[in-house]
């Protein structure tokens, strides 16, 4: 079904794969009838041409990157206006859609989801933005409907901004990169690698892009097959791919870690861009004759079966019909990860869930940005047609991604079929995504088309003692679930006719409802403030000598930004920087806020010109032991603040906040092992807390520790890689090193001056 090639890959004419080894060049000069370099073949490739399109540095190597267009939805473009108006913003240089799809139904802290609302609108009135109201459609589908564009380029502050199918190189980051963009500042990375994805054959019937994207997932996801490079799908099977199909599969390749995706498009994309009124914004998209990719998944798209991505990570997947001939091992094999995941702080099970040989789940969702497409939502209705869910405890809640595809659905008959059923439908928003909406009962299984399926991501506060799972699954496998009243039940079982119903775009909805300002600021309009959004607290630039206290120590293969900042209603409190930093770690280590802000009040008495020593005791003892070493460290020269070990943080989510609210509680630092994702580290070095890298192996501290590196500003500017560092115990100093990776020099400048905001002010 998918095989992974273990180096460098040709791909000729669009149709013929050649392995990059010795007999390489005669293979392509046979084919070709040329001799082709691997470095002139790797400009063949579509992301090459978009990103030199794009670059503005006159330097392949290090690009820096100017977007076309920009999006955020109602839970990071607060943070991110407020920021950029700390910066000196005046207006939106580029196309700026706000989005209102996160906090639209989540009934929590009275106005303040509102009040962020009103926010959003004034700022577009003020700066010359688009603003999008809630229900009326989910960030990324309105980016495809409306933004998305052949060859450009769009920066979103959402992990899953993806558009490659329709030929948009689109990437998910935190928020202080849009900020970069607002203030007519550069995308700075060095060339990604790209690795192609090549696929033949056509789905059978009944499997969908969901299990395509799985199917994936599973084979890349802990191998970093993809890791921060680029995905492109070539390949005659694309062209087997409807553009609802190719859509689905291409906003999960966020949960393989990669950095942004494209494909070749055809007259399907074209169709597309017809159907939506913007025929003008389609191109045709190919690779050269010869193009050169770093690695290469080929797939045959005819022997995915249907999948499903059981508790709690999206790449642990099985083929549905896997699970149901080795149900009790897989499961209790779910069971046994869920200890590491969950520390133990709950009763987990799964293993309840199985009635007579089959496993029953309690509920399903087809939702947001990667379920709620009319296609799905239509072959759903299709299987579910004539059939009832049943009235037990298995319930099934369907989203449509806008409400175009909602008034389409009405008008198909397709919105009919599913609510007599027992099925609910529901206006457009993320909730089921992140944890703000149909949050199970207690040890409740959920089935979703949705993106993630981390611990808790469904609502549940472990904290409380709840738990509930979720397990990713297509929507034509969830609607046979359903017609089976709840019974796992792959498509693939289920005789049905699907009828393709053609789709027809009715722009009126957002004419009648978006604001859109063309691009023209009006800067007399007044900014709706709530009594929730709050400015970002004052940061200090980075110390001579630092000390750092180690507040939380976390042993799990991945640490997800879920678990560093938990989504669901706390996302209600993104606009009040301090008042969100309260649940930093909350679910995974709930002693952290308070021990982050016993060793803050060490810099806070810097900062007033008061003694840390006084206001931190403890202190006394350290620093009589790192004076006997380095007695010039001290008043003047030093700060103090906490630091996170995790062995792999920043899986999932773009959120800036994973970062900034360690920041605002103190933290100086990460040390980890590797960080999971390039948007992660960027928002550390953004909210201008160092990136340190430790090697695998024995910890030289532990959780309560304190660590002492001296001259670290100075290692800083002068480009160093290696820090050394001491572990402070026991009155004496253990000497071991911290790595750092490579700094652009803007990145160096936003460490050494505390963060952005410091940046952009002075």
């Amino acid at each position: 079904m998918i095989k992974l090639h273990d180096g460098g890959v040709y791909l000729v004419n669009g149709t013929t794969l050649v392995e990059d080894n010795a007999q390489a060049a005669a293979a392509l000069n046979a084919a070709v009838g040329k001799s082709i370099s691997k470095e002139e073949a790797a400009k063949n490739t579509i992301a090459y041409g978009i990103l030199a399109d794009h670059n503005t540095s006159g330097n392949m190597d290090k690009l820096k990157i100017k977007f076309d267009k920009l999006t955020s939805h109602d839970i990071t473009f607060v943070g991110i206006i407020q920021t950029a108006r700390a910066s000196g913003l005046e207006k939106f240089p580029v196309p700026y859609v706000l989005t209102n799809c996160h906090n639209s139904l989540c009934a929590v802290g009275g106005t303040i989801n509102e009040d962020d609302h009103m926010f959003g609108l004034t700022c577009a009135k003020k700066y010359g933005g688009v603003y999008v109201p809630p229900h009326q459609a989910v960030i990324h589908q309105f980016a495809r409907e409306m933004l998305a564009g052949g060859g450009k380029m769009i920066l979103g502050s959402d992990s899953h901004t993806r558009y490659g199918a329709l030929g948009t190189m689109a990437m998910g980051e935190g928020g202080p990169e849009l900020v970069k963009q607002l203030l007519n500042k550069t995308y700075d990375i060095n060339m990604p690698k790209v690795v192609g994805v090549y696929m033949t054959g056509k789905p059978e019937k009944g499997v969908g892009p969901q299990d395509v994207a799985l199917a994936i997932i599973g084979e890349v996801f802990a191998n970093g097959y993809v890791n921060n490079k680029v995905m492109e799908f070539v390949g005659p099977g694309v062209s087997n791919l409807s553009a609802d199909f190719r859509i689905g599969v291409d906003v999960m390749t966020t949960e393989t870690t990669c950095l942004s995706s494209i494909w070749r498009t055809d007259d399907t994309i074209r169709d597309f861009y017809d159907i939506h009124g913007r025929t003008a914004d389609y191109k045709e998209l190919n690779p050269g004759q010869v193009a050169y990719y770093d690695g290469m998944i080929e797939i045959d798209l005819s022997k995915v079966k249907p999948m499903i991505a059981m508790p709690f990570h999206p790449s642990n997947t099985y083929t549905i019909e896997e699970l149901n001939a080795n149900l009790m091992d897989i499961l209790d094999d779910c069971e046994k990860k869920a200890l590491v995941s969950l520390d133990g702080a709950v009763d987990f099970t799964l293993k309840d869930k199985v009635r007579n040989g089959k496993l029953y789940v309690d509920q399903g969702i087809i939702a947001g940005c990667a379920g709620g497409g009319f296609e799905n939502i239509c072959d759903a209705a299709d299987i579910l047609k004539g059939a009832s869910i049943g009235a037990d405890e298995f319930t099934l809640s369907v989203y449509p991604a806008s409400m175009p595809i909602y008034m389409e659905l009405v008008k198909n008959g397709a919105a009919a079929t599913l609510m007599e059923t027992g099925a609910i439908l529901k206006t457009a928003f993320c909730g089921p995504c992140f944890g703000a909406g149909d949050t199970p009962s207690n040890n409740g299984f959920s089935i979703r088309h949705s993106t993630r399926n981390f611990p808790n991501r469904e609502g549940s506060k472990l904290q409380s003692g709840q738990i509930a799972s979720v397990a990713l699954m297509d929507a034509r496998s969830i609607a046979a679930t359903a017609a089976n009243k709840g019974y796992l039940t792959p498509a693939t079982d289920i005789d049905v006719n699907y009828s393709k119903p053609k789709y027809h775009f009715d722009s009126n909805i957002y004419a009648n409802r978006v604001f859109d300002s063309k691009g023209i600021a009006d800067p007399n309009q007044e900014i709706k403030f709530g009594p929730n959004i709050k400015d970002w607290p004052a940061m200090s630039a980075l110390p001579e000598n630092m000390v750092l206290k180690v507040v939380s120590e976390i042993h799990d293969p991945v640490t997800t930004t879920d678990e560093l900042i938990p989504s669901g209603e706390t996302s209600s409190y993104r606009s009040n920087p301090l008042g969100l930093a309260e649940f930093t770690l909350s679910r995974k280590d709930p002693a952290y806020v308070g021990r982050a802000k016993e060793i803050q009040k060490a810099q806070k008495a810097v900062e007033a010109g008061k003694c840390p020593l006084e206001e931190v005791p403890e202190l006394k003892e350290v620093m009589a032991t790192v004076n006997e070493k380095f007695p010039e460290a001290g008043k003047g020269n030093i700060g103090f603040g906490s630091t996170i070990f995790a062995v792999k943080p920043g899986d999932g989510s773009a959120r800036e906040q994973a970062a900034s609210c360690q920041k605002v509680l103190g933290g100086w630092a990460n040390i980890a092992n590797e960080y999971a994702t390039k948007r992660y580290r960027s928002n550390l070095i953004n909210w201008g807390m160092l990136p340190f890298l430790i090697k695998e192996g024995e910890l030289p501290f532990t959780n309560g520790d304190y660590i002492f590196i001296p001259e670290v500003r100075k290692a800083v500017e002068e480009r160093k890689t290696e820090f050394t560092a001491y572990v402070v115990k026991d009155n004496t100093l253990k000497e071991f090193t911290l790595n750092m990776g490579e700094l652009t020099e803007d990145e160096r400048t936003i460490i050494l001056k505390g963060c952005l905001i410091n940046y952009y002010r002075g």
